[in-house]
């Protein structure tokens, strides 16, 4: 029978030498994940013993660690604005740069009022949409998705989060009833096809590449959404779009030339770089 530090420190090695960034924190997660403990009992007590059941339970996720596969998949949910939201294979895994998004959102800009009326295009794990019903009560929200896996998932984390009354789900359609929104917010996929290959096997083999292939040039989503915008949003409404590194000014070309829609600002996230670019419907 072995120990937590033991078992830790072994982990702590095979995933370092599988190339894992992060390996020690990885080994430490996945350890909590098993015996259901937080990180304090693995620092206070690196002695007690880990049963055999939990032993193997634990060598079987740091294999399959050690192939890459996300620590978010393997412990089931992922934090995001605070919040745990539960996730699986069949959506991308919520990250801190879409935070960039929901602050966006809830700060505004100049002559906009609080939305009360939300979409979110590609709803996934139903991160965004559910982070920002969280910070504003009297708001509801309509996410969009065409796997209905991910829809099954996003309700049930708008469940567990306490929104569920004010959030609805729609499989690839938008009812004419529940046009037209406040505010419409997307994390599209936007990488450039050509350039998928080149991403961390944590993300091209195991998050869904519907969700990742943008197209040859990363616009193939945005040129068909953006269209759409003067009907789905209110005179003044506001879309708010995450984007890939370098994509503002190409996303605001496709934008230009759509009537009644201006491009108003562009944020960063907090490595200073462009993360989300804002949209509005004209008022006229």
């Amino acid at each position: 029978m072995t120990t937590r530090g033991a078992a830790l420190a072994a982990a702590r090695a095979r995933l370092a030498a599988a190339g894992i960034d992060g390996a020690a924190l990885d080994a430490r997660v996945l350890l909590c994940h098993v015996l259901g403990c937080g990180p304090e009992a693995l620092v206070g007590w690196p002695e007690a013993p880990v049963g055999e059941a939990e032993a193997r339970a634990y060598a079987a996720l740091v294999e399959r660690r050690a192939r890459h596969e996300p620590v978010a998949y393997l412990v089931g949910h992922r934090e995001f604005w605070g919040l745990s939201f539960l996730v699986s294979p069949v959506t991308l895994i919520p990250r801190p740069d879409s935070e960039t998004l929901v602050e966006a959102a809830l700060v505004g800009s100049p002559g906009t009022a609080v939305p009360r009326r939300i979409l979110d295009i590609g709803t996934g794990t139903g991160c965004l949409l559910i982070a920002l019903l969280s910070e504003l009560p009297d708001a509801a929200g309509l996410g969009l998705d065409v796997v209905p896996a991910a829809l099954e998932l996003a309700a049930v984390n708008a469940d567990r989060l306490g929104v569920s009354s004010r959030a609805r789900w729609s499989l690839g359609e938008i009812p004419e009833s529940e046009l037209p929104f406040d505010l419409v917010v997307a994390n599209l996929p936007y990488i450039p096809r050509g350039a998928l290959t080149g991403l961390d096997p944590d993300v091209v083999d195991y998050e869904p590449a519907s969700a990742l292939d943008g197209g040859a040039d990363g616009l193939d989503a945005f040129r068909s959404v953006l269209p759409q915008l003067p009907r789905l949003l209110v005179p003044g409404g506001r879309a708010l779009f995450e984007i890939g590194v370098g994509q503002a000014p190409a996303v605001e070309e496709v934008a230009h030339g759509v009537a009644a829609l201006a491009c108003v600002r562009r944020w960063r996230d907090l490595a200073g770089l462009e993360r989300v670019v804002e949209l509005r419907r004209s008022v006229a």
